[in-house]
């Protein structure tokens, strides 16, 4: 193909990705309030604890305000429901210039990345609750808390990308592993502080007095450190064994 015709197959891609994006944005839009709902049951949960003795609410500080929540949850929750559509957009206009080990790869680091990025993002979403309550202790007596709506909606979001981004790493190790930036032995040596960033993250994203939340959050962080490492080791191995062959069969470069 010429550079004209990858530029309207490209213009092509990105009118078909930007279509699905703006149904799943319409779509996405009348759910908003079911969304509002699960990420502010913090927010009641404080309420109810407090009762009348400090006023806890969710505020909106200007006109437009609400509105302009509900576009950008509409546009966070369309680009996830059309996910699909534009990243089979995104793969077809990349493969044909691909090689067959190239193309597989990348369906291995997708298809790891993924589900490993969903999983992230449901426990960020599960021990959101902790951190506010946790937070909102820091409330001196007396003191009233407004949360705006804006920043809380902010706080949460990126919350969830960072630890879905958080349990796609190992997958990045991996894969800088197969394009030779790191051994497996590399990533090995790097087991403790990982361990420890895994346990701070923990202990700072779970409540105090729940331990066994803590240890699990930990363990699942490390757990996937680890697989990583010993996944990075497997492919040296084989690296090692076919460089070894073809230095014995004498084809090596």
């Amino acid at each position: 193909m010429s550079l004209g015709q990858h530029l309207v197959e490209l213009r092509k891609r990105l009118m078909i990705a930007a279509a699905a994006l703006l149904i799943g944005m319409v779509v996405s839009f009348f759910i908003t309030d079911g969304v509002i709902h699960l990420i502010t049951e913090p927010i009641r949960v404080i309420a109810e604890q407090r009762g009348d003795e400090i006023e806890v609410e969710l505020m909106f500080s200007t006109v437009t305000s609400a509105f302009d929540l509900r576009i950008r949850m509409a546009f966070a929750i369309g680009l996830l429901l059309s996910a699909p559509v534009w990243l089979w957009q995104i793969w077809a206009f990349v493969m044909p210039g691909l090689t067959r080990k190239e193309v597989q790869y990348t369906i291995g680091f997708v298809a790891a990345a993924i589900p490993l990025f969903f999983a992230g993002c449901w426990t960020g979403l599960a021990v959101m609750p902790h951190i506010v309550e946790i937070m909102a202790t820091f409330v001196p007596e007396g003191g009233a808390s407004f949360y705006d709506a804006k920043f809380y909606y902010d706080f949460v979001f990126k919350l969830v990308i960072v630890v879905g981004v958080a349990f796609v790493l190992p997958v990045f190790l991996v894969a800088l592993n197969l394009a030779g930036v790191m051994t497996g032995r590399d990533i090995l040596k790097g087991w403790r502080v990982a361990v420890l960033v895994a346990t701070i993250f923990a202990a700072v994203a779970t409540p105090g007095a729940d331990v066994v939340s803590m240890i699990l959050l930990a363990g699942i962080l490390s757990l996937l450190f680890f697989a990583a490492a010993l996944v990075s080791l497997f492919f040296d191995r084989r690296r090692r064994k076919r460089e070894e062959k073809l230095l014995a069969d004498g084809t090596a470069p």
